[in-house]
């Protein structure tokens, strides 16, 4: 039955008491959330700890906290704690897949300078992303890194489509900047 319901619906089973409407919630958005959350935490044990914390909180709060829309308030939620769990530890990003690098140092073609010029690039593209405001950083990763449409990272993050755009825009004209900017960036050619 509880399979059924709205999310909001469920929601006002929760402010009941009622702990089947969390297990209905759990179960709808546990994996989704914990997927996102480690596009941000790159460690999957974590972010099924801050997600469990999450529903837990949202248990907490069952009374208080009114939602009107549940699926962007959990994402919204996730996000805000993986960030906060990364700015406790004060890691900068760091872990954007290096599928690229892996595929060029397999190739026989590469010298050992094209392999460390690449891998340098690729290091220094890192440092230059982790120099963007934290929005723009987290667009431009949804965006072009994890492969989400506008409209899901719009949806995930509880924006519009256009603010979307316009701070992917931002974010990509900052990083050409700051690449022209850089005297020690290598192409890897």
């Amino acid at each position: 039955m509880q399979l059924s319901l709205t999310d909001e619906e469920l929601m006002d089973l929760l402010r009941q008491n009622d702990p089947q409407a969390l297990e209905a919630l759990f179960n709808r958005y546990y994996r989704s959330l914990c997927q996102f959350c480690a596009v941000y935490i790159k460690d999957s044990a974590i972010a099924e700890e801050i997600i469990a914390n999450l529903f837990m909180k949202v248990w907490d709060n069952r009374g208080e906290t009114r939602v009107l829309n549940v699926k962007n308030y959990l994402f919204t939620a996730a996000k805000n704690l993986s960030l906060n769990h990364i700015q406790k530890k004060k890691e900068p990003v760091c872990a954007i897949e290096d599928a690229d690098i892996h595929q060029q140092l397999l190739q026989d073609t590469n010298t050992p300078f094209k392999i460390l010029s690449a891998r340098e690039s690729y290091n220094k593209m890192l440092s230059l992303i982790n120099t963007l405001p934290p929005a723009q950083r987290q667009v431009l990763l949804m965006s072009r890194v994890d492969g989400m449409c506008k409209q899901e990272v719009a949806g995930i993050l509880g924006i519009t489509v256009r603010t979307v755009e316009t701070t992917l825009y931002q974010s990509i004209k900052k990083l050409r900047e700051l690449l022209k900017g850089s005297t020690n960036f290598t192409t890897g050619a």
